[in-house]
């Protein structure tokens, strides 16, 4: 018997309330089965397996597989703004100020704000609740669909926009230069590693797994490479 048929269910929710649980319930299990299927692997039976609904959830909520597959997308960048949506907000607020040439940013705060959000990157995308997020995202950066360019442009280009201006201030360059943007992306791909090679990194570190300790160990790491960042180290 499928959740959403349940009786008790029934009593419990209002259609509304049933109806936001099942929407989440197929979400959270598309972005699982695609990542780890690919959208043409992915059958709508799997899908709904996955999620314990009907199989007529999928059209209803999302009309077919390919609505179901953008609105996954969509639903980890929501995920990855929540966990990091404060952060970005205080950094921007910040940044703002500088462009009205009202409160310039020391390179030192600059490297503080860069330190806060790498450490904050590097703990959300390490934590389990990721793995099936990057499973979802690799694909997408192998074979981009629409669904990379949903995922990009509300979470990944702001962030990585942000890193390059901080990034700017510590070298003395245009934020918009190709050598920023690289550095940006150097940077960010620096702590990602650890979940988007994580086989590799638990070989090579002998660790088992990335409890606490490892977690503080690579928030460790992203300061060390924040600092790292500075005009004397520059090769253009």
């Amino acid at each position: 018997m499928r959740t959403d048929d349940l009786v008790v269910g029934r009593g419990r929710h209002s259609r509304a309330e049933r109806e936001s649980l099942t929407r989440d319930k197929l979400l959270s299990a598309a972005i699982d089965v695609f990542g780890r299927y690919g959208f043409d692997g992915a059958t709508t039976r799997a899908l709904a397996d996955a999620a314990n609904v009907n199989l007529q959830a999928i059209p209803y909520y999302f009309a077919g597989k390919e609505g179901l597959y953008i609105a996954a997308a969509e639903h980890i960048a929501s995920l990855i703004h929540a966990h990091v949506a404060e952060l970005r907000n205080r950094v921007c607020a910040r940044l703002d100020e500088i462009e009205g040439n009202s409160s310039p940013v020391s390179t030192g705060e600059a490297r503080a704000l860069l330190s806060e959000i790498l450490q904050t990157m590097a703990t959300l995308f390490i934590g389990r609740q990721s793995e099936p997020w990057a499973r979802f995202l690799i694909r997408e950066q192998m074979a981009p669909t629409e669904a990379f360019t949903r995922v990009y442009g509300s979470v990944m280009r702001p962030m990585l926009e942000m890193i390059g201006k901080l990034i700017a201030i510590l070298l003395g360059e245009d934020a918009a230069s190709e050598h920023v943007r690289l550095r940006a992306l150097a940077l960010l791909g620096s702590v990602m590693i650890f979940r988007i090679a994580h086989a590799a990194v638990l070989a090579q570190l002998d660790w088992k797994s990335i409890g606490d300790r490892e977690t503080e160990i690579i928030r460790g790491l992203a300061i060390e490479l924040v600092a790292s960042v500075s005009k004397q180290g520059s090769v253009k």
